[in-house]
């Protein structure tokens, strides 16, 4: 075997492997929803998730799947199995898609009132932590953004100001008012 044979089979060797050990990590969602039922003897939640996707998740029970977020998000969250508040609008952190997803904690956005807005990025201000959006009637929306937002990108939920965002992204906003202004606690950034 020449040296060039054999340097392209360690090479194939090596993409060959690379997908088995990059799924081995789960990367973390998020999807805000409102609570419809708690099952604790089948350690299932259902919600009315606002993305219209299927509602159903298995509550994560000891398991051994290393998983891929920043621990924050989980900070001020309820873990799965200790969730009671059924009717609650939430945030779900979660891992997996469709049918197969696990639930690992949510979060309580309150008790409002909430509103929801969808629309196109205009532009997201660091320093003073604003994210403007113009909704689908054309109306320019600002809000404000704090630590404790959460929000789902193409690469997963990432906390407060962690999230990165682009002019013309599509997006959903869920906000309340919170000291006169008008907050996201979540955005969903993978709205189109």
């Amino acid at each position: 075997m020449t040296k060039s044979t054999l340097s392209t089979w360690i090479i194939y060797a090596f993409f060959l492997f690379v997908p088995v050990a990059s799924s081995a990590q789960e990367v973390i969602h998020a999807l805000a929803g409102v609570v419809i039922s708690i099952n604790q003897k089948a350690k299932t939640i259902f919600l009315s998730t606002d993305d219209e996707s299927d509602g159903n998740f298995k509550d994560l029970v000891a398991s051994k799947t290393p998983l891929k977020f920043d621990k924050k998000l989980t900070a001020d969250a309820i873990a799965a199995d200790a969730f009671t508040e059924v009717g609650a609008h939430v945030v779900v952190l979660y891992y997996g898609y469709h049918e197969m997803r696990t639930v690992i904690a949510l979060r309580n956005m309150g008790s409002g009132p909430l509103t929801w807005t969808d629309g196109k990025v205009l532009k997201y201000e660091g320093k003073s932590h604003t994210l403007t959006i113009q909704d689908t009637t054309s109306n320019v929306v600002s809000f404000k953004v704090t630590e404790s937002t959460v929000a789902e990108t193409p690469v997963g939920a990432a906390k407060g100001f962690k999230f990165q965002i682009d002019k013309g992204n599509h997006v959903r906003v869920t906000a309340a008012n919170v000291n006169g202004d008008s907050t996201a606690l979540f955005i969903n950034v993978n709205v189109m």
